[in-house]
């Protein structure tokens, strides 16, 4: 099984484009990560200010690895999230065969 997040952000009034380039920065890196097996942001085309990911991961260690890395760190910590009004997550796990 794999381990699937669903995030939602939404961005401060005004800080979307903050938010964007953020998101647009941690893409390529959060792609190259050893455990990440998807991982798909997506924006909200009638309200820009909010943002959901669609990732998956080989395990729960790999995500909280994506969560520690210097990108996310960066990027996430450091220039998007202090811009968002809210976060949401919700974790599953992919159902096998």
């Amino acid at each position: 099984m794999a381990y699937v997040v669903a995030a939602k952000w939404v961005a401060k009034e005004g800080a979307e484009e903050k938010v964007l380039a953020a998101i647009r920065k941690l893409i390529p890196a959060s792609r190259n990560e050893p455990g990440c097996l998807f991982y798909q942001p997506n924006q909200d085309p009638d309200n820009p200010r909010v943002f959901f990911f669609y990732e998956i991961y080989t395990d729960e260690k790999a995500y909280e690895a994506h969560g520690a890395s210097e990108h996310f760190q960066r990027y996430g910590f450091g220039e998007a999230i202090p811009a968002l009004e809210s976060r949401e997550r919700s974790f599953y796990q992919t159902i096998d065969l």
